[in-house]
Parts: C-alpha cells; sequence; structure tokens
C-alpha cells in the first residue's frame, strides 16, 4: 500500500529531503473490527507503537525489549503476512512495520498477540513521518511489497518510489543496506527501476535474470501476491545495495 509522496521542488541530492505530508494512499478503514481486534487496537497498539512526538533514540535496537542484531522496515504490510513470516524467521532482529489502513494493523496486532512475537514495533500512520524520525544510516533492509501502483497518469506523483523517497530511503539506510521491492505491475516496477539506476545512493544487485524473475530466498510471499499470480500477473523482484 502506498504510504507517502516527496515534495517534488525537493532536490534529488539533498542529503536530508523534506517530506511531503498527506494521504497518498487508499482508504484507511474497511470491515469492522471483531471484538478482539478492536481490544488489541486499544491495548497492544499502544505498547508496540512508535513515539513520534518523542525523538528516535540513537540506537533503533533500543526501541526493543530483547537485543536485536540488526532493525529492518517494511512499508505498507498489508495483511502482514511477509512481516510476521520475517520477525519468526529472524528472531533476532527488529522489525518496524508501517501501515495506514485499519483491517491491516488489526490483522497484524493479532497474530503478533497470537505469536508472542517481541521484536516488532508498529506505525499507524503515514510513512513520510517515520522516515523523517528515523536517524540516519538506521536500517539495514527496507521492504516495499505490492504498494498502490496508481496506474492513472494523473495520478503518478501519488507513487510511494519518487526520486525524493528514493534520497529519503538512503538517508536511512547504512552502508551495505538493502531496499527490496515487488510488484505485479511492470509499469510500476520500470518506474522503480529507472529511479534507483539514476541514484547515486544505491546500486541493482541482479547479475542474470532469475534474479528479478524469481522471490528472494526467504520471502515467503503475500496475499496480494496469491492475488497476482492467481490473475496471471507476473511479479518482479528488485534488490538495490546502498553504497
Amino acid at each position: 500500500m502506498d504510504a507517502a509522496v516527496m515534495h517534488s521542488g525537493t532536490r534529488h541530492d539533498d542529503p536530508n529531503p523534506t517530506l511531503r505530508q498527506g494521504a497518498f494512499f487508499g482508504r484507511r478503514k474497511g470491515k469492522k473490527l471483531r471484538a478482539g481486534q478492536a481490544r488489541l487496537t486499544e491495548t497492544l497498539l499502544p505498547t508496540l507503537r512508535l513515539g513520534l512526538e518523542a525523538s528516535a533514540p540513537a540506537e533503533l535496537a533500543d526501541l526493543f525489549p530483547h537485543p536485536v542484531r540488526e532493525v529492518r522496515l517494511e512499508i505498507g504490510f498489508g495483511g502482514s503476512e511477509h512481516l510476521i513470516a520475517q520477525a519468526e524467521l529472524y528472531p533476532d532482529c527488529g522489525f518496524i512495520g508501517i501501515e495506514p489502513f485499519v483491517n491491516g494493523m488489526a490483522k497484524a496486532l493479532a497474530a503478533i498477540d497470537a505469536k508472542g512475537l517481541t521484536n516488532i514495533r508498529l506505525h499507524h500512520g503515514d510513512a513520510t513521518d517515520v522516515l523523517t524520525w528515523l536517524p540516519s544510516a538506521s536500517l539495514a533492509r527496507i521492504d516495499l511489497l505490492y504498494p498502490d501502483p496508481w496506474p492513472k497518469r494523473r495520478h503518478w506523483k501519488r507513487r510511494f518510489v519518487q526520486d525524493q523517497s528514493v534520497a529519503a530511503l538512503a538517508r536511512v539506510l547504512r552502508t551495505g543496506g538493502e531496499f527490496r521491492f515487488a510488484s505485479d505491475i511492470d509499469d510500476y516496477s520500470a518506474w522503480t527501476l529507472l529511479r534507483l539506476l539514476r541514484s547515486p545512493d544505491f546500486d541493482w544487485t541482479a547479475e542474470r535474470a532469475e534474479d528479478w524473475r524469481k522471490p528472494w530466498p526467504d520471502f515467503g510471499g503475500t496475499r496480494y501476491e496469491a492475488k497476482a499470480k492467481r490473475e496471471g500477473r507476473t511479479p518482479c523482484y528488485l534488490a538495490f545495495r546502498r553504497r
């Protein structure tokens, strides 16, 4: 799900790009929450939410109750399948999940509660706020999976991947960190590849065609990917390394 877009006037090489504020994602609420989901939203979410009203800790590992070797971010985690699977697969890593959609947040909370996960923190809102708040070079990886492609030309400015957002991602990724992108929309994959290739901060890691045709070894998929495959669309997987 798209979560942000940047000021069109911000320079691509600005070391601390200004992030444009506003609702650049779809609807925030769908079906009425079940009683258990509503309870977790009121009780568990406040204990896991990022406190953006205060400065970020110098070491993001301090956000978690147990030691973690690195922190990763997922922007727009949707149904949270990937976020939860990664947190289970890498218990020694900390994860920050961003999702503006109420029902997606409720699903994540239910899974976190059921599995007793302690290595996830959440932000129910706009990714621009988190990118501004995060310290420089504080993340090991950022995932953007099946974002809203905003297919109409007049809506392209709402796509998350813009030159300015790429610069913002580069600021918070450490050297050698990775930005992963997946989409079943060819136009958005090409759009993303173009903007990352012209960035002075990233290198595309692909060496052969199968590197963008096949998912990463630890990628378990998402409901959006399953839907795309059912409808005959082929996903594209792009990975870029921070210089």
